[in-house]
């Protein structure tokens, strides 16, 4: 399913037009990135959490070459599924 596909669903099942949609879920992306990025987790119960973690810098190496390098620290994103979405898949 890409994001379109995502809106018109959307749209269907709220009975708005699309462009409300499209609205609503640029909003929840918003939301979402801006309390990531001030280090807040999203929790939506039965669907999941979204949250973020430290990772620390590590060595490498450069796959083209076998040079090695430095990787270094970062933040990542991270979804944990809730139990209603983990039994609506199996």
């Amino acid at each position: 399913m890409i994001k379109q596909d995502l809106i018109n669903k959307m749209a269907d099942g709220a009975g708005i037009n699309k462009k409300q949609a499209h609205a609503a879920l640029q909003a929840f992306e918003h939301g979402v990135t801006e309390a990531l990025a001030n280090g807040d987790n999203v929790q939506m119960v039965g669907f999941g959490t979204f949250s973020t973690a430290k990772r620390k810098a590590r060595p490498g190496r450069n796959p083209k070459t076998g040079e090695p390098l430095q990787i270094p620290a970062k933040t990542v994103v991270r979804f944990k599924a809730g139990k209603g979405l983990d039994e609506a898949v199996n």
